[in-house]
């Protein structure tokens, strides 16, 4: 019996472009073992894909969202030969340098665009024993910049959510929505991923009994190229931040954690963009709801 692993040097797997993926590859053996080259694959890309209710639309364009390649290296990481019994490491490098005009883009776990970045270690075997193969991913994060000085850079949103100022609602229907009104902050719409989503709201009235109080994470994924475009908005997470008929004209803090991997730096190219929003959503004890949605521009730094 015989098995591959991969330990990055890193403990946190998280590179920045222009450094060095570095580690070992660890091949266990009880007996001595034969094999034709082991080989390291250093691989980043960029998946796209349709949801169900735009594949019929965009038909034209389907078969060519084919993965975008950021990053590619092989090299040989030991010759055909064999390795002695027990435990053997072999040390590697990678330069983390992005292919030809392309850009590193932030590892990034989404529902119609994925980004990621993987090390894999093929072992080539004799026909009699099964090649070996081990994968394991790594983090890119951007490296440090300055940080916007200006005012514009962290500016409050205020915002008064009533009957009337409901965006998704007919006018002849808003008559049947019950009187409230909901006033509070946001204390920027420029956030950076490392630091918590703030702000504060105060339920002013309403005529009918709050049940709950729900601030909504989402991100908005675009995919396509000349012939179209399809806009998908899933939810990423949904924290409740009142709950019950909360008391009129007390400040309920706003307070978040953006979840890594989910959600990275906003990102808008040719082919694809991925942006985010906040939503404030209402629901009231007969279970209807209102929502409030805000767009927010992510940053790293």
């Amino acid at each position: 019996m015989a098995s591959l692993d991969i330990i990055l040097k890193k403990v946190n797997k998280t590179y920045r472009e222009g450094e060095v993926v570095s580690g070992v590859v660890v091949v266990h053996s009880k007996d001595t073992l034969h094999h034709q080259g082991i080989t390291l694959l250093c691989d980043g890309s960029v998946s796209l894909q349709l949801s169900a209710k735009s594949v019929g639309l965009f038909e034209a364009f389907y078969n060519s969202l084919k993965p975008i390649q950021l990053l590619s290296y092989t090299l040989e990481v030991a010759k055909p030969g064999k390795l002695p019994a027990g435990k053997t490491e072999i040390p590697f490098e990678v330069p983390l340098k992005a292919k030809g005009n392309k850009t590193l883009y932030e590892t990034y776990h989404g529902v119609f665009v994925n980004i990621q970045y993987l090390v894999r270690v093929d072992m080539k075997r004799s026909l009699l024993n099964k090649d070996l193969s081990k994968q394991t991913e790594f983090i890119v994060e951007y490296k440090e910049q300055k940080s916007a000085s200006s005012a514009d850079a962290v500016k409050p949103v205020p915002f008064t959510v009533t009957p009337e100022t409901l965006q998704n609602v007919k006018e002849n229907s808003k008559q049947n929505v019950p009187k409230f009104c909901v006033k509070g902050k946001l204390n920027s719409s420029t956030c950076c991923l490392t630091k918590p989503f703030t702000g504060e709201l105060v339920v002013a009235s309403s005529e009918v009994a709050i049940k709950s109080i729900e601030m909504q994470l989402v991100r908005v994924e675009t995919c396509g190229c000349a012939e179209g475009y399809a806009k998908d908005a899933t939810e990423i997470q949904n924290i409740q931040i009142a709950d019950g008929d909360v008391c009129r004209n007390l400040t309920i803090p706003i307070y978040m954690v953006f979840p890594r991997l989910f959600t990275c730096p906003t990102l808008a190219t040719n082919n694809f963009k991925v942006e985010f929003e906040i939503n404030i959503v209402i629901v009231f004890q007969d279970d209807n709801l209102v929502t409030e949605n805000f767009p927010i521009n992510l940053t790293r730094y």
